[in-house]
Formats: structure tokens, C-alpha cells, sequence
């Protein structure tokens, strides 16, 4: 039989024997759709390709994809709209990783150091046992500052427990004679009244340190708090601590520090648009991350440590945990300042003070920053040392004077510097940052964070249970794998 006209079409292939007209006109059919549609995806790609290339050359791209010159640094989209940013340029804009912000952000926590021991504590065996650090005696936490060799440790961290050479600033010691010289109003009802001095140095005598903390150290050091409750509502935006572990701060060595007694600024002192600049230096503080301007999870900015011991006890131990503590102090502001490109305002300027005593003498020095070259280093300045024991007590509100000086003198001008400089930060959305907001709150509970939950009974770097006690933890949400998910953005 003659081949009909298709089937002439089709070509000879179709002819055979034992395949049906049909069934060639099928297969053929099949197979042109397939050539149809892969011709057609080709075609699409071929456009796109063009497309993407008009699109590269016209935003300042390579043939490769990159970005050429510094096109992705001056996109006037990047701080408005950083994820369209990212979107486009296949990267985050540069103003995130600014270098100088980037030594102030929030540290979270390191569990890994400490996941062997939580895991060893959580076993039976040695969970009776276990003693948060919190509980532990002060003595056994201050043992590595009795070794005179922990100076030189400082020293390796740029800490430096004298002056440098070029000394504090001229501003400064104005500053100092003024805070020495200025005059107070002895406290009400004080032990060192002249009726009850004699009698009281004599029954600190040989008396352990919680015995000199509760009858010298007001005397010495007066509470910033108590001040304000009776009167003084210039110091209202300060907080204070007693032998709390600064667990919020990044310290320079193991141990962290853990003044006896410390004061700087509260929360509320600041507005809540500086809370917001600040938000990737203080990360998620409940959760106990680690901030260059914290020292606990309620002080920003600490500006005053005092140490205390007692009978044997050198006062050289304390000045060296003073030390370690007014360093983390005045670097939180130098690290600041740097970030807005300020550094010259507080170099060599005293920047915190620290109170180191006995039953019987006082030592007051004052912590500043040299930046000279570029790299700054922390150094102390002696400001006095005395027995207010001798002569009669002549001496005995030295102490008591200058600290209140620093509070109602120094103190005010400082925080106005410090909120200047906070003022002119932008606001940082670091990706990396979650910001911790209101709604976060609750239902939240200490024992959700890290620091607890991941260390089981050890508390070596929190702070005691003291405000934050939730209902438990959130039930995690489930999550739905929808169609697309795991896919990058499209772009």
C-alpha cells in the first residue's frame, strides 16, 4: 500500500514491518513536544542571562557577578532597606561591619567551655554536690589575686597598675583637687561622729569583713542609693551592687570581677532612643550576654568599685581586684567614644575611681585610658593613701567627702558626655542582633536563657536569681515545611 501524504512526512523510519501509522505519529508527536519545551526553557534562560547582564553593567557589576568598584558601599537603599540590599548585591552593606561598632557588640555567652562540667554536674552522683558559684565564699573566688604575679597578667592585657608617661591629663588634676577639696556635710548619725570614732576603730579591730563592711565601709564609701532616698535626686539615675558578680561584662581574665560594693548608671537613666542605638552592645541581657558597658544585668556604666579587707589581709590584693574592675569601666567608655570617633575627648581623662580599705586605711586611686599611637591602654593614678586612724581622726571623712564629690561634682558631667556620644550613634541593625523587645518579656524565665539552662547548676557567670522568675518555659512553636522552604532568595 502507498504511504498516505503524513506518513510521507513522517519519513521512512515509520514503515516498518511492525510499527502502525498510528503509532509513529504518536511517538513523533511526543517527541516534537519535548523538543518544543526544552527549545522554549533555552530560549527563557537566554533571556534571563541577557537580562541579568543589562542589569550587572548597568548597576556597576562583572561579568562574573561581582560587584565592581565600591558601587554596593554607595547604594543610598543600604540603610533603609539593608535586606532588598542583600537581595540585590548577594551581601550585606558595609556599614554593618563597621569596625569600630564592631568591638562594642554583645558577646553571647560561651557554653562550650563549660558544657562538660554542667553535663558531669546534671548526673546524680554529683548533683547533691554541686554548689553554684554564687553561693561559694568570696575567698575562694578572689584566690588568683593574692598571687603578685597576677599584676603581670594585667599587664598583658594592656592593664597597667601605675601611671604611663604621660600621667592624666591637666583637666584631671583639676579635676582631683577639686574632688578633694570640695566640702560635704558629714553624715547623719555616723559612727565616726567624735563621740563614737575611738570607739568604733577599736571594735573593728581584728574583726572579720563582713564586720568592717557593716560599721567602716559607709563611713568610707557612702551609698549612692541611700543618698538619693534622702534627698539627693541628682542621683537618682545611679545604681549600686554588693558583691554581685559583674556576669554582664566581658572581663579581661578569669575570674570576673565581683566588687564588694559598685555604682554606676540604671537603665531608666537613659532614653528610650539610647536604649535602641545601644541594643547591639547590650545583646540580650536577661539571657546574660556580655557587654562592653554592663557590669551586671542592671548597671551601665560603672564608674566605682570598692574592695574591702580585713585583718592580715593585704590591701595590695584589693587593689589589684580594683584593677582588673576599673579597667573593664573605663574601657566600656573609650570603646564608645571610639565608635563615633570622639577618642580624643578621653584620653588620659579619669574616666572611673576605685576605694581599696581596711579597719584603718584607705587608698583612693582613679583609672584612665593613654591612646597614644592608636592603642589604648588602661593605667591607674594614685590619688591618696592614708591611716584615718592617726591624729585623731583628722582624716576620717577624706574618703567619705571625695566619694560623695565624685557622685554630685564629676558624676553629672560624665553621664551628659557619655549620653552625647550614645546620641550620636546610628541605629545598627546588625543581623546577627535580635533585639529583645517588650512582648519578649513575657512569660520569659531565667531558666530559658543559656547561662541556666545549659549549665544545669552552675552559676559561675550568672548573676543570682534576684527579678526574673517566669511562669516556665514557651512551648516552641511547630513548624510547617511548606513547599520552597530551605530555598534561598530568589534574585
Amino acid at each position: 500500500m502507498a504511504p498516505t501524504r503524513a506518513q510521507a512526512r513522517l519519513g521512512p523510519e515509520i514503515h516498518g514491518d511492525d510499527q502502525s501509522p498510528r503509532a509513529g505519529v504518536s511517538d513523533h508527536c511526543r517527541k516534537g513536544r519535548k523538543r518544543r519545551r526544552r527549545n522554549d526553557r533555552h530560549r527563557s534562560t537566554a533571556k534571563r542571562v541577557k537580562v541579568a547582564d543589562q542589569d550587572a553593567s548597568r548597576k556597576g557589576r562583572s561579568e562574573d557577578g561581582q560587584p565592581t568598584g565600591d558601587r554596593c558601599l554607595r547604594s543610598g537603599d543600604s540603610k533603609s532597606d539593608p535586606i532588598a540590599f542583600w537581595a540585590e548585591n548577594n551581601n550585606w552593606p558595609e556599614f554593618f561591619f563597621d569596625r569600630n561598632m564592631d568591638r562594642l557588640l554583645a558577646r553571647k555567652k560561651s557554653v562550650s567551655s563549660l558544657g562538660g562540667r554542667s553535663r558531669k554536674r546534671s548526673q546524680p552522683s554529683s548533683a547533691g554536690s554541686a554548689t553554684p558559684s554564687y553561693q561559694e565564699p568570696r575567698e575562694e573566688k578572689s584566690a588568683r589575686y593574692r598571687d603578685v604575679r597576677y599584676k603581670e597578667e594585667l599587664r598583658d592585657n594592656k592593664s597597667y597598675m601605675h601611671d604611663s608617661d604621660l600621667g592624666i591629663s591637666d583637666q584631671s588634676k583639676e579635676l582631683i583637687k577639686k574632688l578633694l577639696s570640695s566640702e560635704q556635710h558629714p553624715p547623719r548619725d555616723s559612727s565616726f561622729s567624735d563621740s563614737l570614732f575611738s570607739r568604733t576603730c577599736q571594735s573593728v579591730v581584728d574583726r572579720n569583713k563582713t564586720r568592717i563592711n557593716r560599721d567602716i565601709t559607709p563611713e568610707v564609701v557612702p551609698s549612692a542609693e541611700k543618698l538619693a532616698h534622702r534627698g539627693a535626686h541628682r542621683l537618682a539615675c545611679l545604681i549600686e551592687s554588693t558583691n554581685e558578680g559583674w556576669s554582664n561584662s566581658v572581663p579581661l581574665t578569669d575570674p570576673r570581677p565581683q566588687p564588694d560594693y559598685s555604682v554606676g548608671f540604671r537603665r531608666e537613666a537613659f532614653s528610650n532612643n539610647q536604649l535602641e542605638k545601644m541594643a547591639p552592645m547590650i545583646g540580650n541581657w536577661i539571657a546574660g550576654d556580655q557587654s562592653k558597658i554592663m557590669a551586671t544585668y542592671l548597671i551601665y556604666f560603672p564608674f566605682l568599685s570598692c574592695e574591702v579587707k580585713c585583718g592580715s589581709t593585704s590591701l595590695d590584693e584589693a587593689d589589684r581586684q580594683n584593677a582588673h574592675t576599673a579597667t573593664l569601666a573605663v574601657r566600656g567608655v573609650v570603646e564608645l567614644f571610639l565608635a563615633v570617633k570622639r577618642g580624643r575627648e578621653v584620653d588620659r581623662r579619669i574616666l572611673a575611681f576605685s576605694v581599696s580599705h581596711n579597719h584603718s586605711q584607705v587608698r583612693l586611686y582613679g583609672h584612665y585610658a593613654d591612646l597614644k599611637d592608636g592603642d589604648e591602654k588602661y593605667y591607674r593614678h594614685t590619688i591618696r593613701t592614708f591611716d584615718f586612724t592617726e591624729l585623731d581622726g583628722k582624716e576620717k571623712f577624706t574618703s567619705y567627702r571625695f566619694v560623695k564629690n565624685v557622685y554630685e561634682v564629676w558624676m553629672p558631667d560624665h553621664f551628659a558626655m557619655i549620653c552625647s556620644a550614645i546620641n550620636q550613634l546610628s541605629h545598627y541593625p546588625n543581623p546577627e542582633v535580635a533585639s529583645l523587645q517588650g512582648s519578649d518579656l513575657e512569660g520569659y524565665s531565667l531558666s530559658q536563657s543559656p547561662s541556666s539552662s545549659e549549665k544545669g547548676n552552675d552559676q559561675e557567670d550568672a548573676t543570682p536569681y534576684t527579678l526574673f522568675t517566669g511562669t516556665g518555659p514557651a512551648k516552641k512553636q511547630r513548624r510547617r515545611r511548606g513547599r520552597g522552604e530551605g530555598r534561598g532568595p530568589l534574585i
